[in-house]
Formats: C-alpha cells, sequence, structure tokens
C-alpha cells in the first residue's frame, strides 16, 4: 500500500469512531428519557389510584361522610345517637389480581351479613371504585387485611351509632351514606349537630328513654293482638308541652334504615299521617260551646233522634232512647247531641277555637315530617260540615295535633305547642289562653265520667285517676270519596290524674282487623297499660281514696254502680 493510501486510511479511523460515539451516546440518551419518562408515568398512576380513585367523583356514588355530629340525649342523659370512627371496605375492580370467584367466597365468609350478591356485584363492577360495605367490625378489617389484595381499600370513616336500634327510630331519625341528617330529629337539627363549636354539647331531648319504651310496646302488643296496620302514640307534659315519648309503629333500625322514606314503616304516623280521629273531637266541641256561652245550663237536654242536613244523615252508634245532658252527650259520645252544638257554635267560632288550638297548622314540634291538617274547604265549611267536624269527621289532624290540643284542654286552658327538646326549668314557653279555667276543669271531670261510665271504661288505670275519649273512625278510601265501613281509626286521648292532670297520653291503633274494631276495645286498653307501667317512671303514685270532683254533675248523668272488671 501507498504512503498516500496509509495516510488517507489513518484519516479515516478517527472519523468512524466519532460517528460510532455519538450514535451510542444518542441512543444512551434516549434510554435514560423512555426509562424516566415510564417511571413518571408509573409514579402518576400510583398517585392518582391513591390520591384521587380512592373517592367517587361524580354524583350517585357514596360518599364518606365529611361531618363528625354531637350525641343526642334523652332528658336523663341516656345516649340516643353517637358518633365513632368505623371501617369502610371498597374494591377497585380494575385492581384486582387474585381470582375474582375465590375471592368473592373469601368475602362472604368474612362479611356474611352483605350476602354473596351483594359482594359479587362490587367485585365485578364496570367502574373504577365501588363500596363493598360499611360500618365494617375491627375484626373482619382485619381478616380483610390479611388477604393481601390490593383492589380492596379499608378507609377509616365517621359513622353514626343507635345504641336503642329501632326505639325512638322516627324521632331520633337517622344520617343518610353521605352523613348528613334524612329524617327525625338527625334531619331537623342538622345545622346544630354539625356545627364544629357544639360538636362536645349534646343535643338533649324532652323524651324518656324510659318512658318511650314502655309506650312502644304497649303499642306493638295490641298492633299484633289486633293483627293492624300500624299504631301510634304520644305522651307529653301538659305544662311544658314536652314530648316526652313519641311512636310510630311499624318502626325500623336506625343503624340499617334501607327502603325508602314514604314506605310504611318510614313513615312517622305520629307526626306526617292525618287521620280523622273521630269522637275524640267531642270533647274540643263541648268546651268550645261552653266558652262560647251556648251552653249556659249543663242540665240542658238533647234529643238523640237521628238528624238531617241535605242529604246527609246524622245518628248515634248506640242511641240512648231518651235526651241527653250536656256531660252525658260525651258520656256516651252521642254524634246527634255534639253537632247540635256545634250547630249553636257556627262556623267562624268553630275555626278560630281550632287554629287557636292549633289544629288548622302543620304538625306541632320541631320535626320536619310534619303533617298539615285536613278541613273542608272554605267555600264548602258549611252547617253539616261544622256539625260534623263537631264530632271528628270531616277534619284530619296528626296525633301530635290532638295531644297537644288536649293538653291545652286539660291544662287549664293554656295552649303551649309541643316540642321535642327538653326545657330547661323555670322556662317560660310561649303561650295563649284558649279555654277558661272554669272550662277546662268541667271538661276534665266530664272526661273521668267518660272513663267510670261511658265509652272509655276499659282505660281506666286503678288509682290514677285517668279521663279520656274514644274516637273511632272509618277510614278514608283510597281513592278519597267516601269511607270504607270495613276498616277503622281507633283513637283514646286521656290524661291523668284528672284531679290535677299532669300529663296527656294518646294512643292510635290502625285498622285493627282481628276481633273488635271499636276505639274501646282496642285503643283504651292499651291506653290503660301505657299509663300503669309511665307513671311511676313519672313520679305520679296511685291513690284509690282520690278522685275529681265531679259534683256539680250530680243528677245529670246515670252513674253505673259497678266498674267493669279489667280485661
Amino acid at each position: 500500500m501507498s504512503p498516500a493510501a496509509l495516510a488517507r486510511q489513518s484519516l479515516r479511523l478517527p472519523g468512524h469512531r466519532q460517528v460510532a460515539l455519538g450514535v451510542a451516546r444518542q441512543r444512551l440518551a434516549i434510554g435514560v428519557l423512555l426509562f424516566i419518562l415510564f417511571t413518571g408515568i408509573i409514579g402518576y398512576r400510583l398517585v392518582m389510584l391513591s390520591a384521587f380513585d380512592g373517592a367517587p367523583r361524580h354524583r350517585g356514588l357514596a360518599t364518606a361522610s365529611p361531618f363528625v355530629r354531637a350525641d343526642i340525649v334523652d332528658r336523663n342523659g341516656i345516649a340516643l345517637a353517637s358518633s365513632f370512627e368505623a371501617y369502610a371496605l371498597a374494591a377497585r375492580p380494575r385492581d384486582i389480581l387474585t381470582d375474582k370467584e375465590e375471592l368473592v367466597r373469601k368475602l362472604v365468609t368474612i362479611l356474611p351479613e352483605r350476602g354473596e350478591q351483594a359482594i359479587r356485584a362490587a367485585v365485578y363492577h364496570d367502574g373504577k371504585f365501588r363500596y363493598l360495605a360499611r360500618r365494617v367490625l375491627p375484626e373482619q378489617a382485619e381478616a380483610i387485611r390479611r388477604l393481601g389484595e390490593p383492589g380492596l381499600t379499608l378507609e377509616r370513616e365517621p359513622e353514626r351509632l343507635y345504641p336503642h336500634v329501632g326505639m325512638a327510630a322516627h324521632l331520633v331519625g337517622y344520617t343518610g351514606i353521605d352523613g348528613r341528617g334524612e329524617a327525625g330529629i338527625e334531619r331537623a337539627f342538622e345545622a346544630r349537630l354539625t356545627d364544629p363549636t357544639r360538636i362536645d354539647e349534646p343535643l338533649v331531648l324532652a323524651m324518656d328513654a324510659r318512658v318511650q319504651q314502655a309506650l312502644e310496646s304497649e303499642l306493638n302488643a295490641q298492633m299484633l293482638a289486633h293483627v293492624a296496620t300500624g299504631a301510634a302514640g304520644v305522651v307529653m307534659d301538659v305544662h311544658t308541652g314536652e314530648v316526652l315519648a313519641m311512636a310510630s309503629l311499624p318502626a325500623f333500625d336506625s343503624n340499617r334504615p334501607g327502603g325508602l322514606i314514604g314506605m310504611p314503616s318510614h313513615m312517622n304516623r305520629a307526626t306526617l299521617g292525618v287521620y280523622e280521629l273521630g269522637s275524640t273531637f267531642k270533647a274540643f266541641t263541648i268546651a268550645m260551646a261552653l266558652d262560647a256561652g251556648v251552653l249556659p245550663d249543663l242540665g240542658e237536654r238533647f234529643p238523640t233522634v237521628p238528624i238531617f242536613v241535605g242529604r246527609h244523615r246524622i245518628s248515634d252508634s248506640h242511641p240512648k232512647g231518651y235526651p241527653l245532658s250536656v256531660p252525658e252527650v260525651l258520656i256516651h259520645s252521642s254524634n246527634v247531641g255534639t253537632a247540635r252544638m256545634a250547630e249553636r257554635l257556627g262556623q267562624k267560632r268553630q275555626e278560630e277555637f281550632l287554629r287557636k288550638l292549633g289544629l288548622m297548622d302543620r304538625a306541632p314540634g320541631e320535626l320536619l315530617e310534619a303533617g298539615r291538617t285536613l278541613t273542608p274547604p272554605a267555600n264548602n265549611w258549611g252547617l253539616s260540615s261544622v256539625m260534623t267536624v263537631g264530632f271528628g269527621h270531616g277534619i284530619a289532624v296528626t296525633p301530635l295535633h290532638l295531644a297537644n290540643a288536649y293538653a291545652t284542654l286539660v291544662n287549664g286552658g293554656i295552649h303551649r305547642p309541643a316540642t321535642l327538646l327538653k326545657v330547661p326549668e323555670g322556662m317560660e314557653r310561649p303561650s295563649e289562653r284558649v279555654f277558661t279555667e272554669r272550662t277546662s276543669k268541667l271538661l276534665n271531670g266530664m272526661l273521668r265520667l267518660a272513663v267510670l261510665d261511658g265509652t272509655g271504661r276499659r282505660a281506666d288505670a286503678e288509682g290514677y285517676r285517668v279521663g279520656g275519649k274514644t274516637g273511632t273512625a272509618e277510614k278514608v278510601l283510597e281513592s278519597g270519596r267516601g269511607y270504607d265501613r270495613r276498616r277503622n281509626i281507633t283513637t283514646f286521648a286521656g290524661a291523668f290524674p284528672m284531679d290535677d292532670p299532669r300529663y296527656v297520653v294518646v294512643t292510635m291503633i290502625d285498622d285493627p282487623t282481628e276481633g273488635s274494631r271499636s276505639a274501646g276495645i282496642v285503643a283504651a286498653p292499651a291506653f290503660r297499660n301505657v299509663v300503669n307501667r309511665i307513671a311511676p317512671v313519672l313520679g305520679v303514685a296511685p291513690d284509690m281514696a282520690r278522685e275529681p270532683d265531679t259534683s256539680i254533675f250530680e243528677g245529670l248523668y246515670k252513674p253505673r254502680h259497678q266498674k267493669p272488671a279489667q280485661p
């Protein structure tokens, strides 16, 4: 090879090395960049999974509660609702690594209460995230952790516990999946219960858990005995307006409310359901007539023969066959006698008294589930409506309406709106006089006689001097046109002790189908049993020697010589 050729080759070799080194550097740089990019993508995905996919990002999915709520307690400090930290189990179906069928079988073993169908639906869900169970117990959470499945996550979240399960379910209410109150006190006092400055301050109700349990127990027993659709009841302090107990049956478990609002077990029959409560209204009509001055003589006699108003016929269920005095109209529950009194009263004064009693407004108290009274339309509140409203037909109210009005009737005539919150001792509540003290005292005596000698005999609780009135009314047909003669609402409204009334009790049994369908047989015994159980708790001692003064009625009614034996 010539010297010139060698020179050219030596000059070319360094150039090839440089090119080769350049290509290598480029490839290395590209590899590093790809590695960094790949690592970044993985890191970004992990961040997204941990920070964002852990919670739903659109409506329709459940969200963990961001709220911690104050406790709810009864008047004696007994917990009715409290908050605690629980576990929530969620599935990320796209991140599940193990065999899904095997995972379903293991989860069913750990969470048998959830059921295989619900667990399978969550594990095989098409989305990125789905809650599988809430309120998971610590031992269950530990068993789930031991599965080692990255597609399952356990999160701590605030939970609401109702230690008495279904007791006072409609009164206390419950919270939804988002931690917000959805019914009862939980809903009505949402702002108060979630106020950060008052979280450590329990909300104190007027309710007494002991009285509540007794009321629910006796209503439930009577509801089952007569195979009834439902029941409701109220116990109320006549001087403060405090609701010591309020029941609606059937009830539900506040810890697992399920279902939909509006279903029979969720509807609050005590505050939302409105019913024609029949002859319990007769006491109001007599009081109105006395206060209005259209009944100047208690000895005035009212014929009991049927009366006709247009196409309407008004008659007594069990006519006595002789004219009745004013107290006898109530004792023997005369529709005709009460209708005559209402006729004298007139529409204007009748409506005015009903309004003062709170019977023209929504149900009293703080709950948002409050039914509105159904009355005759203003342009059709004529004589026939005045007469039928006088004995409790053609007007529909809630049991809480009735209890509040009876408290007004027996406490001296002062109306104080019902409250579900405990009233501090010595606190003056808003009040309005509806009846005179004389009228109230007269009605207390008549209500006592209605129990001793009238339709309410089975309500008599020995030694507690109870007074009250039965009410049996046919249910309105579902079409809203006419009444179903085969279905009744049975009610007893009364108070004790009648020589110095302290408490009102209302018991209502909806549509009894077994045995008698009259209030004297169905609702009155429930009232008696409730009084027998709650009177000792409330500090009312039995006294066989005491009775309210009914001497003013002597010669105006025919007393029974012997009270019937208690069934």
